[in-house]
């Protein structure tokens, strides 16, 4: 059930939150008589947004709000005792291993396996199994924390399927431990809604992100829509829209 439940929650994310939810938004216009106001509204809604949301200068900049002045503990935090990875996707291969991590999970090892080799501490990697014919992100996490980075896996929390199940699942393994301050490693963009997932998981934690790309300022080739673009800007809206949905709970 939860599976299923999943399923049609990644089905209306991805049908209603722009770029593709402008497509929605044509076809849906696309019902109303060919006279009517409302239809031309939401056609030409429709192409400012798509068009707006290949820029790279509106995309980038979705993007960067959510990377500044993220929250901090405060003074006197205890040190942090472990280092908590965030998953992102899995990918497959025609090779062995079959199932491997994506290049979102890449880079958040990356970041991860310089921040243990600079402090020593233990990694737990969080990610459930989001595919019936996957093995959990977690698994192909550590599996490539080993191979690719020699860098050991202490914990694995195999059963999250969201951002706030990660935060909540790794929490319960780490306080059992008797840890209660953490680095969490995620993307810079998404350490935001991490931070508030962690919220009152007992957890003091220190965030780690991903070194965010570097902007020098706008260029003429950032107002030139490219279908790339629509990519980055999905996961900003995303971003956005469970930034404010995590501070609402």
């Amino acid at each position: 059930m939860t599976a299923a439940l999943e399923l049609l929650k990644s089905l209306a994310v991805n049908l209603l939150i722009p770029p593709f939810g402008f497509a929605t938004l044509a076809a849906l216009s696309l019902l109303l008589p060919v006279r009517n106001r409302l239809r031309g509204f939401l056609l030409g809604t429709t192409i400012v947004g798509l068009i707006a949301l290949g820029m790279p200068i509106v995309a980038d900049t979705l993007l960067q709000w959510l990377e500044v002045r993220l929250p901090s503990p405060t003074t006197g935090s205890p040190v942090p005792r472990a280092i908590v990875v965030l998953g992102a996707e899995v990918r497959h291969t025609t090779e062995t291993p079959s199932v491997v991590v994506g290049p979102l999970s890449l880079e958040r090892l990356a970041a991860a396996a310089r921040l243990q080799r600079k402090t020593g501490l233990p990694v737990l990697v969080s990610g459930g199994t989001l595919q019936t014919d996957t093995p959990p992100i977690a698994d192909v996490m550590a599996e490539s924390m080993r191979d690719d980075f020699r860098v050991p896996v202490q914990w694995r929390e195999k059963h999250s399927l969201t951002t706030w199940e990660n935060a909540r699942f790794s929490a319960d393994i780490l306080k059992k431990e008797g840890i209660t301050s953490v680095y969490v490693v995620t993307h810079a963009w998404h350490m935001r809604r991490a931070l508030l997932a962690f919220r009152g998981t007992g957890l003091i934690v220190t965030p780690a992100p991903t070194p965010p790309d570097r902007k020098d300022g706008p260029i003429l080739d950032d107002f030139v829509p490219r279908v790339s673009t629509w990519k980055v800007s999905y996961f900003a809206l995303h971003e956005w829209i469970g930034y404010v949905w995590y501070t609402l709970r």
